[in-house]
């Protein structure tokens, strides 16, 4: 077992050692076109993200489900994709991403009760599919209903398991930085032909 270890990192270094080769033997004009190549790759995708926010009107446009609290309607893992008009109106049985204040992460449940008041403004309570009960626990402290600004999508549409590759490298930071290095080595090094 030491000895696998021991050529695992003997591998690694020496692909390390041949990425620098490799780096050392481009001129400078083939280092900067490959470093401009990468820095073209990195705004386009910024600029298709922000794209799509202008689109659906969702500070998210893409989330991936992280917990199995929606089966059987969605698992772990699956990608939402999101919209937030604001002149929709919420309904009960509707699936939203809603954010709380104290948690980082947004929740995907379904709306089930909806309260509207006098003067239009609507609050709703939430719960996920496979919860036994409503979302008040998940609310911040004396919270019992949400309201539209706590709202950050609306699912309309999904794509099943294809966030696994998210929830993995949340998972196993080590193995989410090899992927990009790798990933950032490759366009680095890869020449046109």
């Amino acid at each position: 077992c030491a000895r696998r270890g021991a050529a695992g990192r003997a591998a690694a270094a020496a692909a390390v050692m041949d990425l620098f080769g490799d780096l050392r033997r481009m001129n400078k004009r083939q280092l900067y076109y490959q470093v401009l190549n990468f820095a073209m790759i990195v705004s386009s995708a910024l600029m298709i993200w922000k794209g799509l926010i202008v689109i659906t009107g969702s500070e998210s446009p893409i989330v991936v489900v992280l917990s199995g609290s929606m089966e059987p309607a969605f698992h772990r893992g699956d990608l939402l994709f999101l919209t937030n008009f604001h002149d929709d109106p919420i309904r009960a049985g509707e699936i939203v991403v809603f954010k709380v204040e104290g948690r980082d992460i947004p929740i995907v449940h379904r709306v089930i009760k909806i309260h509207e008041k006098e003067n239009g403004d609507i609050k709703f309570l939430t719960k996920g599919d496979n919860n036994e009960v409503d979302d008040r626990g998940l609310y911040k402290e004396g919270q019992n209903w949400l309201e539209k600004k706590d709202v950050v999508g609306r699912a309309r549409g999904f794509l099943p398991y294809v966030g696994m590759v998210t929830i993995i490298m949340n998972d196993y930071p080590k193995f989410k930085y090899a992927l990009l290095a790798v990933m950032g080595a490759y366009v680095l090094l890869k020449r046109e032909s």
